[in-house]
C-alpha cells in the first residue's frame, strides 16, 4: 500500500474534499459547512498520498465528548484501510483533548463501516428511526467510551 499521511484539514482541502463528498453521500455537505465546521471546536482530519487526498474525517468537540459527523474515503482509496488509520488518529487526539467519549451515526445497512466501527472498538447503543433520507433509512448510535483510568 502506498503511504498514507494523515493530517489535520485545512482551508485549501476543502473543495477536494466536497468533491469527495460529493461522490459519496446524498446530501452532502457544501464547501461552506466545511469552512464553518475549521472554525468551531472540532478535530477534523485528511489522509494524503502524495498530492492525493484519500479521505477525511472530522467530529466536533464538547466538554470530554466527541460526535464524529464525517468519515469518508475516496472510492479508490476504500478497503485499503484509511478509514481505520484515520478514525485512530482522531481517538488518539481527542484523547489529547481529554475526550473520553465518540458517538456517531451511520445507516443500519452501511455493513462495511458498522465493522470498521466495531474494530475500532465502538459499539452499538440504539437506533434513531428514519434518521437518514435519500433513501430513508434508520441511522444506529455507536459510542466508544476511554476506559477508566486505574
Amino acid at each position: 500500500m502506498t503511504e498514507i499521511v494523515i493530517r489535520t484539514m485545512k482551508a485549501q482541502d476543502i473543495p477536494a474534499v466536497a468533491m469527495i463528498e460529493k461522490q459519496l453521500f446524498s446530501q452532502p455537505w457544501s464547501e461552506q459547512a466545511f469552512l464553518d465546521s475549521l472554525q468551531q471546536d472540532t478535530l477534523f482530519l485528511t489522509a494524503w498520498s502524495e498530492n492525493i487526498i484519500a479521505g477525511y474525517c472530522g467530529m466536533y468537540c464538547f466538554s470530554g465528548e466527541g460526535e464524529i459527523v464525517n468519515v469518508a474515503v475516496a472510492p479508490g482509496w476504500q478497503n485499503q484501510g484509511v478509514g481505520y488509520r484515520m478514525l485512530n488518529v482522531l481517538k488518539e487526539q481527542s484523547q489529547e483533548k481529554d475526550i473520553r467519549r465518540l458517538i456517531l451515526e451511520v445507516r443500519v445497512s452501511n455493513a462495511p463501516a458498522v465493522h470498521l466501527y466495531e474494530k475500532l472498538g465502538f459499539h452499538s447503543c440504539g437506533v434513531r428511526k428514519n434518521l437518514y433520507e435519500l433513501p430513508r433509512e434508520d441511522g444506529m448510535i455507536m459510542v466508544w467510551e476511554q476506559p477508566p483510568c486505574l
